[in-house]
C-alpha cells in the first residue's frame, strides 16, 4: 500500500479544460495504467493544493467526483485511498476510452489543418513507434 505524493499530478494552466477535470482525468489514467493500485493512499487535498498552487476547494471537488464515481474511497483516519473495485478499470476497453477525448481533439485539429486520414494515421503510427 504505497502512499503517493502530489507530484503525480500536473496541471496545464490556460487549458480550456477546468483544473478539477484535469485532476480527475489524471487519476483515472493512473488507475487504468496500474500506477495507482487499489488500497493506495492519495495525497491529501492540502498537499496537492500546496504543491500545485491550487485552491483546496478545486482539489476537493476532483476527489469528491472520483469518490462518487467509485474510484476513490474515504477511510476514516487514513484519508482518501484508491477504491478496491478500481482495479476493474484496467481493461483494455476502459483504458482506450480514456484516450478517446485526446484523439477527438487531435482529429479535429487534423481536419482544421486539412490533413487526410492516411497522413494522420501514418504520423500517429510513427509517433507510437518512437515512444516504444
Amino acid at each position: 500500500m504505497a502512499t503517493h505524493t502530489a507530484q503525480l499530478f500536473s496541471i496545464t494552466t490556460g487549458s480550456s479544460e477546468p483544473i478539477y477535470r484535469q485532476l480527475v482525468e489524471q487519476v483515472r489514467r493512473l488507475v487504468a495504467a496500474g500506477q495507482l493500485a487499489p488500497g493506495d493512499g492519495m495525497p491529501s487535498v492540502r498537499e496537492v493544493a500546496q504543491v500545485l498552487a491550487l485552491n483546496p476547494m478545486t482539489v476537493s471537488k476532483a476527489y469528491g467526483l472520483l469518490e462518487m464515481e467509485g474510484l476513490l474511497a474515504r477511510q476514516r483516519g487514513m484519508g482518501m485511498r484508491v477504491a478496491e473495485r478500481a482495479g476493474a478499470a484496467r481493461s483494455t476497453a476502459s483504458r482506450a476510452e480514456l484516450l478517446r477525448p485526446t484523439l477527438e481533439r487531435a482529429a479535429l485539429e487534423a481536419r482544421q489543418l486539412e490533413l487526410d486520414s492516411d497522413t494522420v494515421l501514418s504520423l500517429f503510427t510513427l509517433i507510437l513507434k518512437e515512444q516504444a
